[in-house]
């Protein structure tokens, strides 16, 4: 880790509330220099306090133009970015079956091209300095799927999917990428952020069985737990690909790889006797 972190530009969206409040607030606190971006915003949503620091960016990051205009302000403004964290994100609730193809595209516009809509745009920038760390902010739903979270677990699944080849296309350029999958956190995810699907009868007892269990299970944390967790992640010099956020979240993990692993095992006569190479076949 480092000792003493030099002060250092963010680029963050979905700035105005949640965890990229958060993430806004603790950079700005410690002397960074933070381009907050979102649908709506106002320097003034973070107090007077932080002068040219803050740079409050309207921005729809499904708008791939506006992205890479909102970038490039941010880019000439401060002279630099060095830490960019796609935050920005909805929730579209569901059983797979009631989602119309407007509901499931519209999830995957915001969390999967949206972020990637910000790589694209940053990384000129970040290649040109020869350094610089992208933050995914993906989502316990990434580690598997579960009912009425389907589209939403795709387009996290994606997400990750996208970054992990992204990490080992840019690490020859300085740039690292980390994908941090948070637990739960007291955030207006779930009222902001959320829309359902129109339900289909069928799939009412098992939406009432979901929501007791959320009702009686659910864990949610301070969204300033999570930005201290985001501040020592940027300032160490071998930052992992992933970083689980919350107790609930490693246990689930661990478990959900373990079961996978089983399954594989439990398998393996079949997954092996699917293989055997032979010649290419003769032209016809």
């Amino acid at each position: 880790m480092r000792t003493t972190a030099p002060s250092r530009t963010w680029f963050i969206t979905g700035a105005s509330r949640g965890l990229g409040r958060a993430f806004a607030l603790a950079a700005l606190e410690r002397g960074d220099r933070v381009a907050a971006a979102a649908r709506t915003i106002a320097s003034h949503d973070f107090g007077d306090r932080y002068g040219d620091r803050l740079l409050p960016l309207p921005l729809d990051v499904t708008d791939r133009a506006a992205v890479f205009a909102a970038v490039t302000t941010a880019a000439e403004h401060f002279g630099r970015l060095d830490i960019v964290v796609n935050n920005a994100g909805t929730l579209s609730m569901g059983m797979i079956e009631e989602f119309t193809e407007a509901e499931a595209r519209a999830q995957l516009e915001v969390n999967l091209f949206g972020a990637m809509w910000v790589c694209q745009a940053a990384l000129p920038h970040l290649r040109a300095q020869g350094s610089g760390h992208i933050v995914q902010i993906s989502s316990i739903a990434a580690l598997g799927g579960f009912p009425s979270t389907g589209m939403y677990s795709a387009s996290k699944f994606a997400l990750e999917g996208m970054s992990e080849a992204l990490a080992m296309e840019v690490a020859r350029f300085g740039v690292k990428l980390t994908v941090v999958q948070p637990g739960g956190y007291w955030t207006d995810l779930y009222t902001g952020g959320l829309t359902t699907t129109t339900p289909l009868e069928p799939y009412g007892p098992l939406r009432a069985e979901m929501e007791r269990q959320w009702a009686e299970g659910s864990v949610d944390s301070e969204p300033r737990l999570a930005a201290e967790a985001m501040l020592e992640l940027v300032d160490s010099d071998d930052p992992p690909l992933r970083l689980l956020l919350g107790s609930m979240v490693y246990d689930l993990a661990f478990d959900l790889c373990r079961r996978r692993m089983d399954t594989w095992a439990g398998w393996e006569r079949v997954s092996r006797a699917a293989e055997h190479a032979v010649p290419a076949p003769e032209p016809a």
